[in-house]
């Protein structure tokens, strides 16, 4: 059993190839961008997973399926490479010695983060809505959280299988926000147990520093190129 596998059978998607139509209603552009195939994880990534990963006793009176949260965005591609070394796959993450910025290896087979482009396209499913369903049945938000995040899975999905797109917790995204006007500032996508209903949509993005930690952000993993889920590549 892998390490996604622990604790939640999470396992991970293959999402197909497709385009996706993005916009920055700062700048008022609209453009189209192609999505490769990729994996995307069923689920966000829980406590379980978190506590397995860097071996911290499970706190008992804590579920194991709630998502984890409270992680950074550096945080965030720190626990993308070990998950990928835990598991024996390159990591797609490093740090230059001099500046500290993160570089991306394209060619790496580690888990990553999605990119904007990725989680938008993989969060709308082939539908064209605001939304994949109807939102008390698909994601836990302010209207139904009772303050409080819920153990991953526990609304429907979407088309592609994939289990709180929206709702529950945000997800960082790999993607700088507005470079221009917020510098490091990096995206995250989806509305959390807290967020209004408005703010529930494929089309959100909110930001944050990468340093910044949050009660209700969280993350969820992807891989590069045409992988069967169990781990074998097909590039």
């Amino acid at each position: 059993m892998s390490l996604l596998d622990d604790e939640t059978a999470a396992g991970m998607v293959r999402i197909p190839a497709g385009t996706v139509d993005l916009r920055d209603d700062r700048r008022g552009a609209r453009w189209q961008e192609a999505v490769e195939p990729f994996l995307l994880a069923r689920l966000p990534v829980t406590l379980g997973q978190y506590w397995a990963l860097t071996g911290t006793a499970p706190d008992p009176s804590v579920s194991h399926a709630l998502p984890v949260t409270n992680v950074s965005w550096l945080d965030a591609v720190d626990m993308c490479n070990r998950f990928s070394a835990r598991v024996g796959l390159a990591p797609v993450y490093s740090r230059d010695p001099r500046s500290g910025e993160v570089l991306r290896d394209p060619a790496a087979d580690g888990y990553r983060l999605p990119t904007e482009a990725e989680w938008q396209y993989a969060c709308k499913a082939g539908t064209t809505g605001y939304r994949y369903g109807e939102l008390d049945l698909i994601a836990w938000y302010e209207g139904n959280s009772d303050g409080r995040a819920h153990d991953v899975g526990g609304r429907s999905p979407n088309a592609w299988g994939l289990y709180d797109m929206l709702g529950n917790v945000w997800e960082w995204c790999w993607d700088l926000y507005d470079e221009e006007v917020y510098g490091e500032y990096r995206t995250f996508r989806g509305g959390g147990w807290a967020e209004a209903e408005r703010g529930c949509g494929a089309t959100v993005r909110r930001r944050s520093h990468p340093t910044f930690a949050i009660d209700d952000l969280g993350l969820r993993l992807a891989r590069s190129g045409a992988a069967d889920p169990d781990g074998n590549s097909h590039d």
